[in-house]
């Protein structure tokens, strides 16, 4: 019955079906329950993944160039930063990221968001996970049909099949993956957007793969089409371009260092190109970049190309502008990166983000005090100052400490390290750490007052915020050697209690 609903006419429906196989998938039973119905259920799952033809027209999959026309405001979702959060070092860069999965189904969120070829894309994704090889003998004689269609429409459907079973099917799959990749990257330059846009994804997808192989062989011809796409004069393909791009960076890593200066030439020549919607999802393949390729972006030459067109942009946006966040997160990779190549810009920026952690904590006092008068503020602003801060401090090390000597950014701290937020706390020990492995003669005076709010976020229930504080006080006892000794009761009850604690988090135990 679910198999027959699933095409029925009505897509409301199919889809209400279709979501039927995706919470089955989702359940401990599904491999014993379905294995014997996948011949057919397949095959159903991946027809209801071709556009249909209102979704064509609402996505004005017939537009090939909108490069020119600017956003509406309601096109853009709003962004949440992440705070810092830190481990040691022999981590990647000092900075764990959590599992973030940017490259889940996302490939036309213009649409309604969710229908009928999202959710069957959903299910088949994970299908693909939980019978792992065992579906491809359901999914393959399809996809030659597919992949090979002279019908565009077809053709895409079957790159987001591809896509889809990227994570769950990967080990069936390396052996086509020689074959397959070549054509899917001739697809990038596919006449139609909507086909070049998908391409982008599926191929983000099985990145890792690609990265594993001799560069010259995917690599290479991978990464230059990709960056002719984020110069595309489609916006949709742009956007699918950009965010391939950074994850391909994730997994590449150093091995981009060879084609920096060509890399660097797009995005740069993107910032003049893009319009509003886009210009963000360029600051992530900047920061991303910056993250990845670390200290080698550390050339003149290559300093001359990015930091002009960021820093224009950074004196363009006024301090209650939104589109500061991603720029801050990006400027914060690049500093890192940068190291005391980033000197000649680090005053005007240092100084801002004071400049919005003073603003911000000055409108929360005035909320608190009279709240009917005074708007609470938006306290991610202070979020993605501090850290930021916390890049400066890690990429120019003691040629901060001029600009520490000159600022009261450590009594701006000490507010923050007691704020009701847990994002503020979090960021705000990053950055105390941070300044302590920088410049520690600052941050001494202050040991006595900034200890026992340490010993107060000792929470593992609050797992950033007691994983930065618990860095913190291991940096700050590195200085302060036998002097440490009046601070240890505060701490040492609750960092044994973390350390027997069951199910401990990795990063965690080891600072602790």
């Amino acid at each position: 019955y679910m198999l027959q609903r699933t095409q029925d006419q009505d897509e409301n429906v199919a889809l209400e079906a279709c979501e039927f196989w995706l919470t089955l998938a989702e359940q401990p039973i599904c491999k014993d329950v379905l294995c014997r119905h996948l011949t057919k259920l397949i095959p159903v799952l991946v027809n209801g993944m071709k556009y249909s033809e209102i979704d064509i027209i609402l996505l004005k999959g017939d537009v090939e160039e909108d490069e020119a026309i600017p956003d509406s405001e309601q096109d853009i979702r709003p962004r949440f930063h992440r705070s810092r959060t830190v481990a040691q070092q022999h981590e990647e860069d000092g900075i764990e990221d959590d599992d973030d999965d940017d490259d889940e189904l996302d490939d036309d969120d213009t649409i309604s968001d969710w229908n009928l070829r999202k959710c069957s894309a959903a299910a088949l994704d994970v299908l693909a996970n939980v019978f792992r090889d065992e579906l491809l003998p359901h999914i393959l004689p399809l996809l030659k049909e597919l992949l090979f269609h002279p019908e565009w429409v077809v053709k895409e459907s079957g790159i987001l099949v591809l896509g889809a079973i990227a994570e769950g099917c990967m080990q069936g799959m390396i052996p086509y993956l020689p074959e397959l990749i070549p054509h899917l990257i001739q697809c990038l330059s596919d006449k139609k957007a909507l086909v070049r846009s998908i391409t982008c994804w599926t191929l983000s997808r099985y990145a890792h793969w690609v990265v594993s192989q001799p560069p010259d062989i995917y690599l290479k011809p991978l990464m230059t089409e990709l960056l002719k796409r984020i110069l595309d004069s489609n916006k949709r393909v742009q956007e699918a371009a950009c965010s391939a791009f950074a994850t391909l960076e994730e997994e590449a890593c150093t091995e981009l260092v060879p084609y920096l200066a060509y890399i660097l030439d797009t995005l740069v020549f993107a910032f003049s190109k893009y319009q509003h919607k886009n210009l963000l999802i360029l600051y992530d393949a900047i920061g991303t970049l910056a993250d990845s390729v670390g200290h080698h972006l550390n050339k003149p030459e290559y300093i001359q190309m990015l930091m002009p067109p960021l820093i224009q942009k950074w004196n363009m946006l006024k301090d209650e502008d939104k589109d500061l966040f991603p720029l801050l997160e990006c400027l914060s990779s690049v500093a890192t990166a940068l190291q005391s190549g980033f000197l000649p810009y680090c005053e005007p920026v240092y100084q801002r983000c004071v400049n919005l952690v003073q603003k911000t904590l000055a409108q929360a006092m005035l909320h608190n005090a009279q709240p009917d008068q005074y708007e609470a503020p938006d306290k991610d602003f202070m979020i993605v100052a501090l850290d930021l801060l916390s890049g400066l401090a890690e990429g120019l090390g003691g040629n901060i400490e001029q600009l520490v000597a000159r600022s009261n950014i450590l009594t701006l701290m000490y507010q923050c390290m007691q704020d009701k937020m847990p994002e503020v706390r979090q960021s705000s020990f990053a950055l105390l750490g941070d300044l302590t492995k920088a410049c520690f003669q600052h941050v001494k005076p202050c040991i006595a007052d900034f200890m026992p709010i340490l010993g107060t976020n000792l929470n593992p229930e609050f797992i950033s915020v007691c994983n930065n504080a618990t860095w913190a006080i291991g940096e700050i006892s590195i200085q302060m050697s036998i002097e440490m000794q009046p601070y240890i009761p505060m701490v040492l009850h609750q960092l044994v209690e973390i350390i027997n604690r069951p199910n401990t988090p990795k990063t965690l135990l080891e600072n602790t």
